[in-house]
């Protein structure tokens, strides 16, 4: 294998004439130069240079060592710049998965964030529910994902291959229209004392996660509308047509007008963090954009 240090030292050489001229102009010895020399002519498997006398000609083979060496060594300077840059957060890219709620709160004030802290950083946002958003970032996908799970569910363990960034706690809260009966409600309400009512039913996961916790309390909700748009839930109980249970964090994530929010017991309740592969973890930009989206779950009301 032919090493960049080697090709540094050979054109040295080529532009000198001698191994002690080389070494002086790259700061070592002459033995220092003939032995990388040796080592680099038993990589390439023929001679690289004729010693004539007290003069030094290159051979073919190192003629066209020479000529390639300039393009290679310009290539790996502007490699190690670019990565140095990386490194040093000048330069690089995150490519973000979110799920909708977390991209109208939580991205928005990280990547704010990120930007005046390292304006060089770039990060792309795609949405995705989990667990498309956690298939995304094995297969390679992305390099961060925003997801979620709720307390006590089984496959707590689906994570265990990933680093895992707690983010906040969200809790659920039911939206009734304004005039309802329990819109006035001080404390937290039974979810038990909504049974008989119409429910709109939120994204595919919210849902099964309402029909569990309904179910649980000894009642089956009756689904007159689901949809996965939050503005479209809040308009549809805004316009008295049913009822809804949505993650705090959905709430805030929309202007719910015409609605309220009441508090509900038992609490339910859903853990969302940052998702993303070990080695990734160590990456500068990767680890910074994890970072911000931890302070910006830290300042969302929802985590309080």
């Amino acid at each position: 294998m032919i090493e960049a240090r080697h090709l540094r030292v050979l054109r040295a050489v080529a532009s000198t004439g001698s191994f002690s001229a080389a070494g002086r102009e790259l700061g070592c010895t002459q033995p220092a130069v003939s032995q990388q020399m040796k080592a680099l002519e038993s990589s390439v498997g023929t001679p690289l240079l004729v010693r004539t006398g007290r003069e030094m000609r290159l051979t073919q083979a190192g003629e066209a060592l020479v000529r390639h060496a300039a393009g290679i060594i310009a290539g790996l300077t502007a490699a190690e710049e670019e990565v140095a840059a990386i490194a040093g957060l000048r330069a690089g890219r995150v490519r973000l998965v979110s799920f909708p709620s977390g991209s109208s709160t939580l991205v928005p004030t990280a990547l704010a964030a990120l930007r005046a802290a390292h304006p060089g950083t770039r990060v792309s946002l795609e949405e995705a529910e989990p667990p498309k958003s956690v298939e995304l970032l094995r297969e390679g996908d992305c390099d961060v994902a925003l997801a979620f799970r709720y307390e006590g569910a089984p496959g707590a363990e689906e994570w265990d291959d990933l680093v895992v960034r707690p983010l906040l706690t969200d809790r659920l809260v039911a939206l009734v229209p304004e005039e309802h009966r329990l819109a006035r409600t001080q404390g937290a309400v039974a979810i038990g004392e909504l049974a008989r009512e119409s429910w709109i039913a939120g994204c595919p996961r919210c849902r099964g996660q309402l029909v569990e916790v309904c179910e649980g309390a000894g009642f089956t909700p009756r689904i007159d509308f689901a949809t996965d748009d939050y503005p479209a839930v809040v308009g549809l109980v805004g316009a008295g047509l049913g009822v809804a249970v949505l993650p705090q964090l959905a709430v805030e994530s929309v202007r719910p007008r015409g609605v309220r929010t009441v508090a509900l017991e038992p609490a339910v309740r859903r853990e969302i963090v940052a998702l993303t592969l070990p080695d990734l973890a160590q990456v500068p930009a990767v680890r910074a954009t994890l970072d911000e989206l931890a302070r910006a779950g830290a300042r969302q009301p929802a985590s309080r």
